[in-house]
C-alpha cells in the first residue's frame, strides 16, 4: 500500500527509460487497485507487464469493496497475486480461499502468482515443507496441476520479510526444489516449466546469488521495487541468470 499518482509516474518513468524494449527477464508491476488503470496507461508502450495485488474469489455480485478477475482483465491486467503472506497472516485468508482466488484468476485467463511460505515458528519447528505442501496442495486439489502451465509460484519465507533475517540461497533452493518436485509428482513436464520466484527480502546486493540457484527463476520484490536504481539492478541480475 504505497504510492501516489505523482510518485508512481516518477518511478515508472525512470524504470521505463532504462528498461530494454526486449528484456532478458520478464517484469510485472503490481500497484494498488486504485492506480491500476493509470499504471496501465503508463506502461502501455513499454515492455513492462501489469498485475494486481489481489482478486476476489467470486466472479460478480454483492461483494462490496471487492474486485473481480473480469474487472482486472477489463483494464489490462495480465497477472494477479494470490495468497500473499500479508493476506494470509493479516486478513486470515485460508488455503481454500486462496485456491478459489487462484481458480477465479485462471478462469479469466489472468496468470496467477501463487504465494506460499512459512512463518518463523514453522521454520524453527521444522514444519516448512508441511506448510508449503499444504498451501500448494489446496490449489492442486481444487484446480489440478495442468493449471500451473504458465502460472507462477512465489515462495515467501515470512520470517525473512522486513525482519532483517534473510534466507540463504541454499535455503531458498531447498524449498524451491521441494515445490518443483511436489508438482512433478503430478506432472513432470509442467513442473519443469513452472516459474518459481523467491520473495524474501530480495535486494540488489543478494539478487544475483539467489537467482544463481537452479530452481530460483526470479523474484517477487517488495520494498526494493520502490527504488528505481535498486529495482533495475535486481532486473539486471534476473536477466543475466
Amino acid at each position: 500500500m504505497h504510492g501516489t499518482r505523482t510518485d508512481n509516474a516518477r518511478l515508472l518513468e525512470e524504470i521505463i527509460a532504462r528498461y530494454p524494449a526486449e528484456p532478458a527477464a520478464e517484469c510485472v508491476v503490481c500497484p494498488p487497485f486504485v492506480y491500476l488503470q493509470e499504471v496501465a496507461r503508463l506502461v502501455r508502450d513499454s515492455a513492462l507487464l501489469l498485475g494486481a495485488q489481489d482478486v476476489c474469489a467470486d466472479s460478480h455480485g454483492a461483494f462490496t469493496g471487492e474486485v473481480s478477475a473480469t474487472m482486472l482483465k477489463d483494464i489490462g491486467c495480465q497477472f494477479v497475486i494470490v495468497g500473499h503472506s500479508e493476506r494470509r497472516l493479516l486478513y486470515r485468508e485460508t488455503d481454500q480461499l486462496v485456491a478459489r482466488k487462484y481458480a477465479a484468476a485462471h478462469a479469466k485467463a489472468l496468470v496467477p502468482i501463487l504465494c506460499v511460505g512459512e512463518q518463523l515458528a514453522d521454520r524453527e519447528t521444522g514444519r516448512t515443507r508441511e506448510v508449503v505442501e499444504r498451501q500448494l496442495d489446496a490449489v492442486l486439489e481444487l484446480c489440478g496441476a495442468q493449471t500451473l502451465a504458465g502460472a507462477v509460484i512465489a515462495y515467501e519465507p515470512v520470517w525473512a520479510i522486513g525482519t532483517g533475517r534473510n534466507a540463504t540461497p541454499d535455503q531458498a533452493q531447498e524449498v524451491h526444489a521441494f515445490i518443483r518436485a511436489r508438482i512433478a509428482a503430478r506432472d513432470a513436464t509442467i513442473a519443469a516449466g513452472t516459474r518459481i520466484l523467491y520473495g524474501g527480502s530480495v535486494k540488489a546486493s543478494n539478487a544475483a546469488e539467489l537467482f544463481a540457484m537452479p530452481d530460483v527463476d526470479g523474484g517477487l520484490i517488495g520494498g526494493a521495487s520502490l527504488k528505481a536504481d535498486e529495482f533495475l539492478a535486481i532486473l539486471a541480475a534476473a536477466g543475466s541468470r
